[in-house]
């Protein structure tokens, strides 16, 4: 019987998806123990307290958000295997739960470049990893579309008001922005700064800010007002392989540690992006069309018959705005919508494929593919196994 010791805020749904997949883990392969370590001892007793109270209770592991310094050693050197939750910085001592930042951040670029913004900004903290990472990837993504991104970041606070923010700095930055602008926020609770500041300064969302969080916490989303898009996290598989590297790391010692990446999944859409940006009449009255219809088996053709051009003007000013051909955005969405499904119910692939309004099952797994790099099972089953 494993005893683990767990120094982790629970507060944060992120973590609370982590134990999930860490306690399922423990439940096939235990019986495993649990104790939650106060998070105190890592704020006033730092690794040696956290290091007496794993000595105390006998652990026989720990999972825990440690502060990157080299104290960590005392840990590794008392020879207690743990595993370190991605909270600060990576350690290169001992592994990391982590996150696919870079690609997170892509993403975010990616959702909002297909909506057709062309202004960007990044809201979040510049000496955190995470933080750091997003926006680089949200950076480069935006960049190589010819457009900029606009920075708020703050710089590294205590742990203590690491989510402190000053209301005013805040909207006077959203006040100078260039409209409309869609902001990626680091994460779910900065995505809620924004939404704040903006109500208290009359700026309207998704009007003239639109803004996309990260880890898709259900509570602080709806909080929000209005409830705020989000990026869901595999944050309860990244737990399951967290506890299965632990469980080697007890039973065979410390050798050849790899780090755990959460990958992230897909956008959860809310009132907060639920908006197409183009100041391209006709393009903004075909976007309206094609979302407003992709339930349903449509084609360039429809799209062009609700503006007064001919297809290729259309299809030319779509491409300039837009960056994707007609048919290729219309194929991108409609693969979004049947990820989602995948992911949210249990429907057989021809049941959401006639949810859709398509019957040729064949073709929606060929352009499944081809947008996702895996068939619609295999997507299923990467992003569903384990929980």
């Amino acid at each position: 019987m494993h005893k683990i010791s767990l120094l982790i805020d629970f507060a944060e749904d992120y973590s609370r998806s982590l134990l999930k997949g860490i306690t399922k883990y423990a439940r096939e392969h235990g019986p495993w123990v649990f104790c939650q370590m106060p998070l105190f001892h890592r704020e006033t007793l730092g690794v040696d307290g956290i290091l007496n109270w794993a000595k105390d209770w006998e652990a026989d592991g720990i999972i825990g958000q440690l502060y990157n310094d080299s104290s960590v050693e005392k840990i590794v050197r008392a020879g207690i295997p743990v595993i370190a939750q991605d909270f600060k910085e990576r350690f290169t001592e001992i592994p990391n739960i982590t996150g696919a930042h870079v690609a997170t951040g892509a993403m975010a670029a990616d959702y909002f470049l297909k909506k057709g913004f062309r202004q960007f900004a990044f809201y979040g903290f510049k000496h955190i990893v995470w933080s750091r990472e997003r926006a680089e990837g949200f950076d480069e993504r935006v960049s190589r579309s010819g457009c900029t991104v606009h920075y708020f970041e703050h710089e590294e606070y205590s742990s203590s008001d690491l989510w402190y923010y000053k209301p005013s700095s805040l909207s006077k930055w959203l006040a100078s922005l260039p409209k409309p602008i869609a902001i990626l926020a680091c994460d779910d609770r900065m995505g809620l700064h924004i939404t704040e500041a903006c109500r208290h300064s009359g700026i309207r969302i998704p009007e003239e800010v639109a803004v996309l969080g990260v880890d898709n916490d259900e509570m602080l989303c709806e909080l929000s007002d209005p409830p705020l898009s989000s990026i869901i996290q595999d944050a309860e598989k990244g737990g399951y392989d967290a506890a299965r590297l632990l469980d080697q790391l007890i039973r065979n010692g410390s050798d050849g540690f790899y780090d755990i990446v959460v990958e992230p999944i897909q956008v959860v859409t809310r009132q907060s992006t639920d908006i197409y940006a183009t100041h391209d009449e006709y393009i903004a009255s075909s976007l309206k069309y094609i979302h407003q219809n992709i339930d349903k088996n449509l084609q360039v053709d429809e799209v062009v018959r609700q503006v007064p051009l001919s297809r290729r003007s259309l299809e030319m000013r779509f491409q300039q705005v837009i960056g994707y051909p007609i048919y290729k955005y219309i194929q991108n969405l409609r693969m979004e919508k049947f990820s989602k499904k995948l992911l949210e119910t249990d429907l057989t692939i021809f049941e959401i494929a006639m949810d859709l309004g398509l019957n040729d099952t064949k073709n929606i797994a060929r352009q499944f593919k081809q947008v996702k790099g895996c068939t619609p099972l295999e997507y299923r089953h990467r992003y569903l196994a384990g929980k």
